[in-house]
């Protein structure tokens, strides 16, 4: 902690130097009777404000390589670990030494998880639609981690609905999260929410943005509540990155079976080719980042950390293009998503 005492001590004294009054020097004579004497100069104002923010991000970097200790003898409970970040994440966490239970929704992704981990990692059949299966693999996880309790979940799991191309999550989802709690909170552990950066900023796909904004709101209100009890509620809202939700193949499948099965009065406002050229749209303007690790080492910091932070935004395009947009006003956005979307029939008529 003499860290953050040494920290403190030097932002007081910068705030002090910032406040006293000063009197002007030989060399800046004409300068200061100008700005009337004692009184810093805007120059000034704005250099001791870089300093003042620099010295907090400095804080904050130091203050966040703290990690918590014994990971040997802390439970992490992950679901959805067939594929993807919850996969990727697991891995990960068994080497660092975690005990790790993963939730797998079929037999080839435990089988897999079991080759390629060590034996501290426990594999378990998870559905998160079932409630008779997220019921027994609480138990499991209650026979596992005793009276230690469970020092952190990781909700990842979504289920891929046939109306669209989006992970939508239900009720059911969270029933993994309300039957543990009594668990984390006897470790003093941490929630982990896996959202999107679409729950920010809802520009296409509104069932998927929908299921985020519910994640987000799930996870804002959890983060107060559990404050009390000394449990820790992060949220991670990755950018697009290459997984199953973003193969383009698979989203324009769903497209189309979608488009499929509208009635023809509103394919006729949209134009016959919509449908075509949206997909071809996709394909060629959908970037996708292929490092997941990005993704996994910011939950691994939401698990690790004595100080994790509220949020992570994974990802160049979350940082520099969506989360931006979120703060701007609505009409910056629609102007935005307007230029880019394609144009429909009924537009062209009016």
């Amino acid at each position: 902690m003499a860290y953050k005492r040494s920290f403190t001590a030097i932002l007081l004294s910068g705030v002090q130097t910032v406040l006293a009054p000063r009197e002007p020097s030989a060399s800046h004579g004409l300068h200061r009777q100008l700005d009337h004497r004692g009184q810093i100069t805007c120059d000034e104002m704005f250099l001791y404000l870089v300093a003042l923010v620099a010295l907090f991000l400095i804080y904050r970097w130091l203050k966040e390589l703290r990690t918590v200790p014994n990971k040997e003898d802390k439970y992490v409970y992950v679901t959805g670990c067939d594929s993807g970040f919850g996969n990727q994440l697991v891995r990960h966490l068994d080497k660092l030494g975690y005990r790790v239970i993963a939730g797998c929704y079929t037999q080839k992704g435990e089988d897999e998880l079991k080759k390629n981990t060590s034996d501290k990692l426990t594999t378990l059949h998870l559905d998160v639609t079932d409630t008779a299966s997220v019921t027994k693999a609480v138990d499991v996880i209650k026979s596992l981690v005793g009276n230690k309790g469970l020092w952190a979940l990781v909700n990842n799991a979504g289920v891929s609905v046939p109306a669209g191309s989006t992970d939508w999550l239900t009720i059911e989802d969270y029933r993994a999260c309300w039957l543990v709690l009594p668990l984390i909170k006897k470790a003093k552990g941490r929630v982990v929410n896996v959202a999107s950066v679409f729950g920010r900023i809802s520009p296409i796909g509104g069932a998927y943005c929908i299921s985020k904004f519910g994640v987000e709101a799930f996870n804002d209100s959890l983060r107060i509540n559990m404050a009390p009890f000394g449990v820790k509620v992060c949220c991670i809202e990755p950018g697009f990155f290459s997984t199953n939700v973003t193969q383009t193949d698979l989203i324009g499948t769903n497209m189309k079976r979608v488009w499929d099965r509208l009635p023809q009065d509103v394919k006729d406002d949209y134009g016959h080719d919509f449908c075509n050229k949206a997909v071809a749209k996709m394909k060629t303007s959908l970037l996708c980042d292929r490092d997941l690790m990005k993704v996994v080492h910011s939950m691994e910091h939401a698990i690790s950390a004595v100080y994790p932070r509220k949020r992570y935004s994974p990802g160049y395009d979350a940082k520099l293009l969506w989360l931006p947009l979120s703060y701007m006003p609505s009409c910056v956005a629609d102007w935005c998503f307007k230029r880019y979307n394609i144009k429909l029939k009924i537009e062209s008529s009016n």
